[in-house]
């Protein structure tokens, strides 16, 4: 038996870039996701450490993530690790990237362009 399972709750970094795959047409957004964990060191100092995830979404959810996903949103993603490979641009050789491949995405928080409740002392009755 094996599962290949991730979840993740953060940040996006920036607005999602989505593209189409030339063979199949299918949309693909590709965002990164800021997690943070906050703890106390040895000597009792608080301290953060920021982790960076790549994320990719594609068909009908990568079109909900360019819908609805933009920079600072909070997210709750899960998905699965894949590890893929591709030649470096500059021909130096091969390289890798470690993504999740998102099944699930739900959001959080408020969407940054959402519009905000106005207040006024104009009382209407």
């Amino acid at each position: 038996m094996a599962i290949n399972k991730v979840i993740v709750i953060g940040n996006l970094g920036a607005n999602p870039v989505v593209s189409t795959l030339p063979n199949s047409g299918q949309n693909v957004a590709n965002f990164s996701l800021a997690t943070t964990d906050r703890f106390t060191d040895r000597r009792g100092t608080k301290q953060q450490r920021t982790e960076w995830h790549r994320v990719v979404a594609f068909g009908p959810l990568a079109d909900t993530c360019q819908r609805f996903l933009s920079k600072g949103r909070q997210v709750y993603i899960e998905g699965r690790l894949t590890t893929r490979q591709y030649e470096a641009k500059d021909g130096s050789g091969k390289r890798y990237r470690t993504e999740i491949v998102a099944r699930q995405i739900r959001f959080l928080g408020k969407s940054a362009h959402a519009p905000t409740a106005e207040t006024s002392d104009d009382i209407p009755f």
